[in-house]
C-alpha cells in the first residue's frame, strides 16, 4: 500500500502541495478534478523531481456537473468534464478517477428512479469506454446521505459498477462508511476484487487519529481483502467559529486563490478555507498515523 493526499481541501499552487507532502513522506498525489487548472507536463516534472508520482483524481461535482440529470445536455457536458479528468490522469500516469455520479449538495431527485439509474448507467459506460482505452480505472464512490440522495453505500456503488462494466471499480471512504453502513469492515469484504481506491479520514472527518476510529483494524481488513493500492488522506476540518475552538489559528478569513464554486464545494462538506499552518498539522498527522500500519 502506498500514501496518498488529495490537494482540493486547501486552495494553494500544486508546487506547493507537492513540496509539503514529499518531505513528509507521502508516496502519491490524488489531485483535484480541475483538468484546467494544471499543465500536467509541469506537474508531472514536479512530481518527479520530489520522487513522487500520481494515484488519481477525484471528481469534482460542483454546480451543473451530474451524470444523472434529466436534461441531456447537461449529462453530456458531465461525460465531457469526467474524461477531462481521466486524461488528465492519464497524462500524469495515473492510476484511476473517484467519480461521484451526482452533483454534491444536490439532494432532490431528476426524476424517476428507474430513469436515474438509467441515465447513470449511460453516461458512466460511455466514460468507462474511454477509460478503458486509456488504461484508467474508474471507482464510483458512495458518499453520505447529506451531500447526495443517490450513491450512499458500498452495495450501491457495487450495483452501479456492475452495470457498467467488468473493470469498473467501487472507491470506498471511511468517512461516508461510519454513516451509512451498519458494518463498515463487512461492506468492504463485500467489495473484495471492485475496490479502485480508499479515502480516509477520521470520523470526525479530521486528519486520521485525531478521532475514534480503528486505523490498524482498517488497514488489515484492507490487507485481508488484497487491496494494495493507495490510502487516500481526504480531511475536512469541521469549523469552529466558537471560544471553544481547540484549534484558533485554523480558519483562513483571507483565502488566496480560491473560487466562489470552491468556497461552496468545501463549505457544502461542512468546512472553510484553512490556514496553511493548520493543514500542514493536519497532513503531518495523518502521516504520522498511516505510514507505520502501510509500510
Amino acid at each position: 500500500m502506498e500514501l496518498a493526499i488529495h490537494n482540493w481541501m486547501r486552495a494553494e499552487p500544486v508546487e506547493a502541495t507537492i513540496k509539503r507532502i514529499a518531505e513528509l513522506g507521502y508516496h502519491k498525489i490524488e489531485i483535484a478534478g480541475e483538468p484546467g487548472a494544471y499543465d500536467t507536463s509541469k506537474v508531472g516534472k514536479m512530481l518527479k523531481d520530489h520522487g513522487m508520482g500520481c494515484w488519481g483524481s477525484v471528481t469534482l461535482m460542483m454546480e451543473k456537473r451530474n451524470l444523472l440529470a434529466a436534461n441531456p445536455d447537461q449529462r453530456a457536458e458531465s461525460v465531457k468534464y469526467v474524461k477531462d479528468v481521466v486524461k488528465m490522469v492519464h497524462e500524469l500516469n495515473g492510476t484511476m478517477v473517484s467519480i461521484v455520479p451526482g452533483t454534491v449538495g444536490k439532494v432532490v431527485p431528476d426524476g424517476r428512479p428507474e430513469e436515474e439509474w438509467e441515465w447513470a448507467v449511460s453516461t458512466l459506460r460511455e466514460i468507462y469506454e474511454y477509460s478503458e482505452s486509456l488504461g484508467i480505472q474508474l471507482g464510483i464512490e458512495p458518499i453520505n446521505r447529506f451531500e447526495t440522495y443517490f450513491i450512499n453505500r458500498g452495495d450501491q456503488a457495487l450495483a452501479l459498477a456492475k452495470d457498467v462494466g467488468p473493470n469498473c471499480g467501487v472507491c470506498l471512504d471511511v468517512f461516508h462508511m461510519n454513516i451509512e453502513e451498519d458494518d463498515m469492515f463487512a461492506a468492504i469484504r463485500r467489495a473484495k476484487g471492485r475496490i479502485a481506491g480508499f479515502h480516509v479520514a477520521d470520523n470526525n472527518r479530521m486528519a486520521p487519529g485525531m478521532g475514534n476510529f480503528n486505523w490498524p483494524r482498517i488497514v488489515d481488513i484492507l490487507k485481508e481483502v488484497g487491496y494494495d493500492g493507495a490510502l487516500s488522506v481526504e480531511f475536512c476540518a469541521p469549523v469552529d467559529r466558537t471560544p471553544a475552538n481547540p484549534y484558533p489559528n485554523s480558519v483562513d478569513e483571507n483565502p488566496a486563490g480560491l473560487s466562489a464554486e470552491q468556497k461552496k464545494f468545501i463549505e457544502d462538506h461542512g468546512s472553510t478555507a484553512l490556514t496553511e499552518e493548520f493543514y500542514s498539522e493536519l497532513t503531518r498527522r495523518s502521516a504520522e498515523k498511516l505510514l507505520p500500519l502501510i509500510q
